[in-house]
Parts: structure tokens; sequence; C-alpha cells
């Protein structure tokens, strides 16, 4: 089956960056310098497996199939039982009319159940479509359409948001499993009992030829891996979508040798690991790209074990590292903050902890101190972006670091700074757009030809984000070119929530910025101007927001004003609103 990805050419016009001016500049002024703070055991260049997501599942499994995979409050899986656990959903999904090339989405928080669905996909050839939990239905909606997927696999809680949308769809199959189904005897049994005590809604489910059970399709499929070829370099395995300033979310096309270069360079860079022996707190989101490749596909290619919590709760993150002695644990930095601003952490023994990759904020000094002082392992800050799958730079985990700094660039890794004056390379020191090139980088936003021209120059993708570049070659960002928030790990794209409150009735103007939070790192606030007669209270754009956002992007603050600082033209003038809240603080 042939698809049409819509990818447009990338060699754009762009000043020195071309042809020999560029290859001198990158040998004198970057790549040499970074290389040059690498340890011994990591190479500046790896040979990469040239296989599929699939097929690293494959190898662990031949190689470790009686080490346990994974494991979920009690319950636990070998390797050769999660081969054969994905075969048999692979193949259910090829008898469902699944074909290569088809997506899939799934809508599940961390479990056992999302480690099988997507793998499964990508064995059947699919591309996986990852969809927030959390979604509500105009968000679902527009992702569905988009993606055009054909397959959903959604916890059973959700099956009402899903079925909200779906006659608005392509969707053809619905496959619904619920935390039950992942839990040994007797919690199994139990489970209902506390969700009834919990008041938790029953969601009733009349299950037909669209809409199927998640167990009865694992017991009744083949466990036979089907043969699906795979191009890795070409096929596509994920459309990870990412929201912007300037429009609705866009897939970002991920190849599965995306993926699997972008495992690789993480496994190099924790290159004290040992194959077989680690284990891994998996409470990163796995539809998050980060948590998807620094969780749950490190572990997957290392044959560790993952042990899998569904959300983030500090308590039991800390009663789960000591009894399971979890030596590996990516995560954010509220997760981190979470963890020591517990008063009994040090009832609790976490020196099993051997390493940790924090991203998708900045990481404070002192969190990072404190934490490597409680656990003895390592805590260093990394730097990616979605469109790189996602990891681009890092701080040595055992090596020289530099506080601030987001670290260097990755094995096969080109990064660089440009001037937004001059449209050239950078000086050391300057600020300027980080640009980045490597085998991680994507192939392409889905359907967005224009768009995908506008993120590149000669093969460079642009990040959107300011920083420099000292003489070491370590990086550091100082802002964000764009209006993106990152509140506890997730990231926040104002537009979409001002287009949300221009639709209250009350609202004349309004405009959303990130504010300092201590546990969030940020959090999001509205300024709002009201209609003049209107009657507004916080309290009623709060109770709008919840029913068109997800909780994480509903704000937290409004303010009222007369009216916003603006430019000549009509222009807002958000820099304003951002200043005066940092003098505030």
């Amino acid at each position: 089956m042939n698809i049409q990805y819509n990818v447009v050419k990338r060699r754009l016009a762009f000043k020195t960056i071309e042809g020999k001016e560029e290859d001198d500049w990158l040998q004198t002024n970057t790549g040499n310098i970074w290389f040059q703070q690498y340890p011994k055991d990591i190479p500046s260049s790896i040979s990469y497996p040239k296989t599929s997501l699939p097929g690293i599942l494959k190898t662990s499994a031949a190689a470790f199939p009686n080490h346990k995979a994974m494991s979920f409050h009690g319950n636990q899986w070998t390797y050769d039982e999660l081969i054969k656990k994905v075969a048999a959903f692979s193949n259910e999904l090829r008898n469902l009319g699944v074909t290569k090339g088809d997506r899939v989405a799934i809508m599940l928080p961390n479990t056992p159940q999302s480690v099988i669905s997507y793998y499964g996909a990508l064995m059947a050839g699919a591309i996986v479509v990852q969809t927030n939990p959390l979604y509500v239905e105009r968000e679902l909606e527009h992702q569905l359409i988009d993606s055009g997927a054909k397959v959903i696999v959604c916890l059973d809680m959700l099956f009402p948001r899903v079925m909200g949308v779906m006659d608005k769809t392509e969707l053809e199959h619905v496959i619904v499993t619920g935390i039950k189904d992942a839990l040994a005897f007797p919690k199994k049994m139990l489970y209902p009992l506390s969700q009834r005590r919990s008041k938790q809604i029953k969601v009733r489910i009349n299950y037909d030829e669209n809409i199927h059970r998640f167990e009865k399709l694992m017991q009744q499929g083949s466990q036979i891996t089907p043969e699906v070829e795979i191009d890795p370099k070409e096929d596509l395995a994920l459309l990870q979508y990412t929201g912007g300033t300037t429009g609705p979310a866009k897939g970002v096309m991920l190849t599965h040798f995306n993926l699997v270069a972008n495992t690789t360079q993480c496994l190099q860079w924790m290159h004290k690991l040992e194959k077989g022996r680690e284990k891994t707190l998996a409470v990163l989101p796995f539809f998050h790209v980060y948590g998807m490749t620094v969780s749950m596909n490190l572990s997957i290619m290392h044959a560790a074990e993952l042990v899998i919590l569904p959300k983030f709760d500090p308590e039991e993150a800390l009663k789960t590292i000591e009894k399971e002695r979890v030596t590996l644990f990516p995560g954010a930095p509220t997760m981190y903050i979470g963890l020591l601003n517990q008063e009994n952490i040090n009832q609790y023994d976490l020196s099993s902890i051997q390493a940790c990759i924090s991203g998708s904020a900045s990481l404070p000094r002192e969190v990072q101190q404190q934490f490597e002082t409680i656990t003895g392992g390592k805590l260093v800050e990394g730097y990616g972006l979605t469109e790189s799958s996602p990891v681009t730079h890092c701080n040595l985990i055992w090596g020289r670091r530099k506080d601030g700094s987001i670290g260097l660039p990755w094995p096969d890794t080109q990064a660089g700074v440009l001037s937004q004056e001059t449209g050239e390379f950078a000086e050391h020191g300057e600020v300027g757009e980080i640009i980045v090139r490597g085998p991680q980088v994507m192939k392409g936003y889905w359907r967005r030809p224009e768009e995908t021209g506008m993120t590149f120059r000669n093969d460079w993708l642009l990040t959107g984000d300011m920083g420099y570049m000292d003489e070491d070659g370590y990086f550091y960002i100082v802002d964000r070119k764009k209006d993106m928030i990152i509140a506890g790990g997730f990231n926040i794209y104002p537009r979409e929530i001002e287009e949300v409150l221009y639709e209250h009735h009350a609202v004349q103007e309004a405009v959303v910025i990130g504010v300092p939070d201590q546990y969030r790192g940020e959090t999001v606030k509205a300024v709002i101007v009201k209609k003049e007669g209107e009657p507004l209270k916080e309290e009623d754009l709060d109770a709008f927001s919840r029913h068109r956002l997800a909780p994480f992007k509903v704000p937290r603050a409004y303010e009222f004003r007369d009216e916003l600082p603006k430019t000549s033209v009509g222009k807002i003038l958000k820099r304003v609103l951002v200043e005066e809240e940092q003098k505030q603080n």
C-alpha cells in the first residue's frame, strides 16, 4: 500500500548554511568541540540496527526470553510472554482489516496493554497515533480526523468520549480494555469493589462487530509473529501530535529508523547500563514521545524490566522504587520535586537508582543536587522536541556537566545556533535560534508540506528555541521563540486556549501566558477583557474551559483588565504581560 506523505524537498536558500562553507564551519566551530567532551565510552558516531521497532522486541525476546519484561501491580510478564501477546494482538488487528500504513490510535495510560498495543500495531505494519487520555472530545475529534485512524484502543472509562466522536471520523473499530485486565488474582477480583468504593461511574459497553473486548482478542489471537515487510528508513512508525502557535495540532511523522536511532543514541549515552539487568520506573506517559523513547523503547531494546505505573503519585513511586529496586527513572522535574517534597522520603531506600534523565522542562539545580544526595544516583537534564524523536542534547551522566546547560549534542547529531540578525551561524556565546539535524529528525508534518518546508532549512530543523553554545560545545536555552508553555512536563500552546476563551459570549479579548509555578515549572494564566455590561467571574471561565480543554491546559489563574497592552496597529503585546508577571515574582 502506497502512502502519500506529502513531504516537500527541504533544500532551501539559507545564506552560509550550505555546501563547503557549512562543512568548514561545522569542523571548526561545533562538532570537534563537543565530541572532545565525550568520555571514551561514548562514540561520536554509531552503527544503528537495521531493524524496525518490533525488530528490537524480537531481538530482546530471543536473547532474554525468561527475563521479566513488564510488571504491573504485582503481575509480571517475561519477554517470551510479551512477544507472544504482541503477536496475538497484531494478528487480531490484521483480522479486523488493518493493513500496512493504516493508522491505529492508542488512548491509554501507562499499562501493559499500552505496550502490547503499541508494538502489536507496529508489527502489523500500522502507524501508531498516540492519543492523550486527558483529551476532551473536541481535541480527540481533530486528531482522529486529521490522522484518518481506522482503529482506536481505549480505556473503558474513556469509551463514551470515543463514541461521542466516532461518527465524525474514519474509525471502524474500537478496542476496549481496562485496568482490571492487567491485574493478577486476587486484585483482579477485588478491583470492581474498589471502583464502587471510589464512586467510579461504571461504563456500559455493548460489544458487537465494531466494538471489541481487548481480553477476548488476546485470547483468540494467533501467537505466531506475522511477517510484514517494513522499511525502517522510509516507513512511518508514529504520528505524534504536537500543537503550534499558528494552528491546530500537527502530526509529526517519525519513521522506525528515527525512533530506533534515538533509542540507540540514548543507550550509548547511558553506557554503564547492563543489558538484561536494569529496571525502569515507567511512569512517564508512553503517549508522550519522551516517555515512549527514553522509558518504553529504551527498556525493550536493552531487555530491561518496565515497572509500570499508570500515573505519578509520589508516595507510590517511592514505595515502588524501594520494593522493585528500580535502577532507571526517566522523568520530568515536577516528578523529582514531588518526591523531594515528601516528608518521609528518608524512610525509603532509593539507593538502587543509577541514572535519571530529566526532560520536558528546565531542571532546577537544587533539585538535581538534593535528588543525587538522597539516591546516590545521577540526575541530568536533557533537551529535545517531538520533531526529533525527541532527544538531541543531554548532559553527561558520568562526566563533566555544566549548571544551566542542556548539555552536548548526541552522537551523529549536529547542532548550531542561527543568528537572528545575519541569518548565519552565530559565534560562541551569541544568542540565536538553535537548529539541529541527525538520524532522529522527523520526516515532516503529516499532510502539511508547507509547514514542513517552513520548519526546515537545508535539512536543518529549526527548533524555535533561543539559546547559545559556549566554547566547549555545551548548549543553553535562554528563551522560547514560540509562546509554548511547559507545565508539569506537558506542552501547552496558548493560542488553542485563547480560541476557547474567545468562544465565551462575555469575553472581548483574551491572552494566555505562562507564569512561574514552584511545582509545575510553569502554569497557565489568562488575562481577560470583558465585554461591556457582561457579568463574568473566574468560576464561569473555569467551568467553561473544563468542558473544552484537557485538565492540564485549563488556566489556573485569571486576571481581568479594562484593556490589554497593544502596538500601534492593535497587536497584543504578550511580552509586556510576561515581563509584568516576572517583576511580581
